[in-house]
């Protein structure tokens, strides 16, 4: 005789990892409703999350009105999105005049007129309101400013700096922070410098500081080639002796022939009665215009000089791999850090 097998039950989730049955019921449990049951206790569809995330929603949206707000009194934000209307043709070619502007013609700025104003006025409109002209952005004109190529160049200096020194066996943590920090404060001298001589030369409109300000920026290219060609020169000793100098000495040349060139249009508005008018570059009168030359020569030479000889100097070896702006502005502490 045997005995009878044992008795099938129905709803046994024995063995099934998902709580489900194993035979002929695998999927979800549905109610009565046809609808599958809510995951995580019904909280995705639970009113109280919604309001959740609306309130959420609301906190975030304005924080940027508020941040937007605060900010628009101090920067444009319409005028900084201008310098970053960029393309890669133009990045290619502006970084191609920033370390070869020999032989560049024109360097004037190009200019088209408002929609506004593109129609024909009628003489007598055109005795009373003059035409309205805007730069073109970056994008479409080689010889305008923007701050893309300064805002990259100088977070690939940063990184380019802390790469080297761990090439010579010299990296700390420190060096990081401490090589942004000497950059950050190099440029807010400089931006610092800027905004005293325009209040000096009477340079009351804010898109002259601005182009100044990404003018200021360029510097970092020169100082990116010079590391990484006097660190394959040099073979890992800085960007000391013949090599390093020879390769400074023509990015700072370069560097100053173009920011010479360029802000000839910014500071030294055309007095030939050429440029077009509501174009915004006034002419100034002679004395006003002496120093403004005289602040275009020091700014262009003398000042881009030091600065740039700061942001380059390193010194090789693995015992002695720090740099000047460490030791300028980490003191001490800084300066045994890095080396």
């Amino acid at each position: 005789m045997r005995s009878p097998p044992p008795p099938q039950s129905q709803g046994s989730n024995y063995g099934s990892p998902y709580g489900g049955n194993q035979m002929g019921g695998g999927g979800p449990t549905s109610t009565g409703g046809g609808s599958f049951a809510p995951a995580f206790g019904g909280i995705m569809n639970d009113q109280t999350a919604q309001m959740g995330f609306q309130v959420g929603k609301s906190a975030v949206m304005a924080g940027q009105e508020y941040m937007e707000h605060n900010l628009n009194r101090y920067v444009s934000i319409p005028a900084l999105k201008h310098y970053f209307n960029v393309s890669t043709s133009y990045v290619l070619r502006k970084l191609l005049l920033v370390l070869f502007p020999w032989r560049h013609k024109p360097w004037s700025r190009d200019q088209r007129p408002s929609p506004a104003s593109s129609q024909a006025p009628t003489p007598n409109a055109a005795a009373s309101s003059p035409y309205s002209y805007y730069f073109l952005p970056p994008r479409d004109d080689l010889n305008a400013p923007d701050m893309y190529i300064p805002v990259m160049a100088f977070v690939t200096y940063i990184l380019l700096s802390t790469l080297l020194a761990g090439l010579r066996g010299a990296f700390h943590p420190e060096v990081m922070g401490l090589t942004a920090t000497a950059a950050f404060a190099v440029v807010m001298v400089e931006i610092l410098g800027l905004k005293f001589g325009t209040y000096v030369l009477s340079i009351s409109n804010d898109s002259q500081l601005l182009d100044l300000v990404a003018y200021s920026g360029y510097k970092f290219v020169g100082v990116i080639v010079t590391l990484v060609v006097s660190e394959i020169l040099n073979q890992g000793q800085g960007t000391g002796g013949w090599a390093g100098w020879t390769v400074f000495l023509y990015t700072f040349l370069a560097n100053a022939f173009f920011l010479l060139r360029s802000l000839k249009y910014v500071l030294l508005p055309d007095s030939s009665g050429s440029t077009p008018a509501g174009s915004g570059m006034h002419t100034v009168a002679r004395s006003q215009r002496n120093r403004r030359t005289q602040f275009l020569f020091l700014y262009s030479y003398v000042v881009q000089f030091v600065f740039m000889w700061i942001l380059s100097r390193q010194d090789g070896g693995g015992s002695k791999g720090g740099s000047v702006i460490a030791s300028a502005t980490g003191g001490t502490t800084g300066a045994k850090a890095v080396a």
